[in-house]
């Protein structure tokens, strides 16, 4: 009987451990819709923004413009910007954004490069001090849903950096949110700007939704009409002091789109983790009744034949 009790503390135990995982799916999957909601409420500025930029482009070129964040210097040293979570229970999502990074980290070294660290995220921030990698700042603690002013706060950062010529090049590795059960870690310059890279380009936001009891994701592209300038317009400040004051800006929404990227990516790993978690268990719990009703059939048949032994004993 002692094996059954440790079989039923067993099940039980899987099971609330699964209502724990079913649970956090659920959460993840709620946050993942309030991730898609700010990236649709964030659109409108990301548009205006862009068209902006584009008009301005038609009216002089980037390329012969004097301005700090379109100039490109020799590479002598890179900053390199690392976007995590603070927390695990998310399948390979902080490990692959770790590996991606202290790959190239030691591409850049094997250059004869150097370096520099700006993590985002308790779980890269702690690989990387174990190991005595330079870091020059670090951010945990964000919302779970990036927002501006922390995208601001660490663009802030990262113009410091490359303004004051402490690093030549500012490269972000980050995931890039492709499917629930699907990322990608990619390394992006963000600095210097490059000037093809304000052109108007097609877009696609996602939509979480339900089918057949399942989470399923939906892209959509989103192309939005960009037009010049009227060539009557005429500007109280020079083009270009405008353009030095809106690529500021243009960085800034750039790194809370990767930042919402990133989360979304996140949350989505966590989501099929949970899921698989949950899963498991459930074959778990499966295969553990049916081993407890094997030892409970067999515990009967055992004391049914004492029975009938001591019967046939006393005849």
């Amino acid at each position: 009987m002692a094996n059954l009790k440790a079989i039923r503390d067993r099940i039980k135990s899987v099971k609330n451990t699964k209502k724990i995982t079913e649970a956090m799916r659920l959460v993840a999957a709620a946050r993942v819709r309030r991730a898609q909601e700010q990236v649709t409420s964030t659109r409108p500025f990301a548009d205006r923004l862009a068209q902006i930029l584009y008009g301005l482009q038609t009216r002089l070129r980037f390329e012969e413009a004097d301005l700090p964040l379109l100039k490109k210097r020799e590479i002598k040293s890179v900053g390199i910007l690392v976007v995590s979570g603070d927390r695990g229970l998310c399948g390979g999502y902080n490990n692959n954004v770790i590996k991606r990074a202290e790959m190239r980290a030691q591409e850049l070294k094997a250059q004869g490069v150097d370096y520099k660290f700006v993590i985002v995220g308790r779980k890269a921030l702690q690989y990387f001090q174990r190991r005595n990698y330079p870091i020059d700042a670090s951010y945990f603690g964000l919302e779970q849903i990036p927002t501006a002013d922390e995208a601001n706060k660490i663009a802030d950062e990262l113009l410091s950096l490359f303004l004051s010529e402490s690093v030549d090049r500012i490269e972000l590795i980050y995931t890039r949110f492709i499917s629930l059960v699907s990322s990608n870690p990619v390394v992006q310059t963000l600095l210097p700007l490059d000037p093809q890279g304000l052109e108007a380009q097609d877009d696609e936001i996602f939509r979480l939704t339900t089918r057949g009891g399942d989470f399923q994701v939906e892209r959509q592209k989103v192309t939005t009409e960009f037009r010049p300038l009227p060539r009557d317009m005429i500007f109280e400040q020079n083009p270009v002091q405008i353009l030095d004051s809106l690529l500021p800006l243009y960085l800034s929404n750039q790194l809370l789109r990767a930042l919402q990227e990133a989360a979304a990516s996140e949350l989505a790993a966590r989501m099929t983790a949970m899921s698989n978690a949950s899963d498991n268990a459930a074959q778990l719990i499966g295969t553990l009744t049916l081993s407890y009703n094997k030892a409970r059939q067999a515990a009967i048949t055992q004391e049914i034949l004492e029975v009938v032994g001591g019967a046939e004993a006393l005849n």
